[in-house]
């Protein structure tokens, strides 16, 4: 069966600039949901970058609903694949990068293996997968689907959804989102950056986050009963 669907608008620039700003673990500290498994890795750790998802499931050994969306791709696009649960056949290679990255893509995340990570360098287009494996898929076009609800890394994507990648991982969320997440996010980094320099001055992290007291309280609380009741 097929189900190609229209592509979904784009999140608009001033959200994904302000998006770009945060890193994903400043968000992951107030946000539980939207962040792809942790199994799914950056081929380039160094870079950040944000787009507009637009989504793929690709069924088995068959890319052909992955090579049929490079035709529909605009500048600004970020792929996300649905492997259905296919952790054996790269559905992605050197060509489906090259094609994506001349189409505008910014990214892909792909919830399965891709071949080799040297075309990712090469042509600079980011990744985020879970390994990589020399056993490709083929263009059959058997079925599959474009621009539906998918799960990558457990996270629910939907077309259209914002996405911002990082060092850390994949977090996707609904664009009406962005700006309370991002301006919380931003605060932190600020905060952040502050204890950063509390912590090369040696100040105790036990103490500065108020775990010492809390800790040796706990500890004196048994030591007490421990005592009364004989232990």
């Amino acid at each position: 069966m097929f189900d190609v669907r229209a592509m979904p608008l784009q999140v608009e620039p001033e959200l994904l600039a302000l998006l770009a700003q945060c890193r994903t673990e400043s968000i992951g500290h107030h946000r539980h949901w939207g962040l792809v498994h942790g199994a799914i890795r950056p081929v380039m750790p160094e870079r950040r970058v944000v787009g507009t998802a637009v989504t793929v499931a690709a069924p088995g050994h068959d890319s052909g609903m992955v090579t049929h969306l490079l035709g529909m791709l605009r500048p600004g696009d970020f792929i996300c694949i649905d492997r259905l649960g296919d952790n054996h056949n790269a559905c992605w290679g050197g060509g489906t990068t090259l094609a994506a990255r001349v189409a505008g893509a910014v990214g892909v995340v792909i919830d399965g293996p891709a071949t080799g990570s040297s075309k990712f360098q090469e042509y600079d287009l980011p990744g985020w997968t879970r390994g990589t494996s020399p056993i490709t898929c083929h263009p059959y076009g058997m079925g599959g689907a474009i621009n539906i609800p998918v799960s990558v890394g457990g996270a629910v994507v939907l077309p259209g959804y914002a996405v911002l990648a990082d060092e850390s991982g994949v977090l996707v969320l609904p664009p009406d989102e962005i700006a309370y997440l991002a301006h919380m996010a931003l605060d932190r980094q600020v905060k952040s950056a502050a204890n950063l320099d509390r912590i090369r001055a040696g100040e105790n992290q036990g103490n500065r986050m108020g775990l010492t007291g809390r800790i040796e309280a706990g500890l004196e609380g048994e030591r007490k009963l421990r005592e009364h009741f004989g232990g």
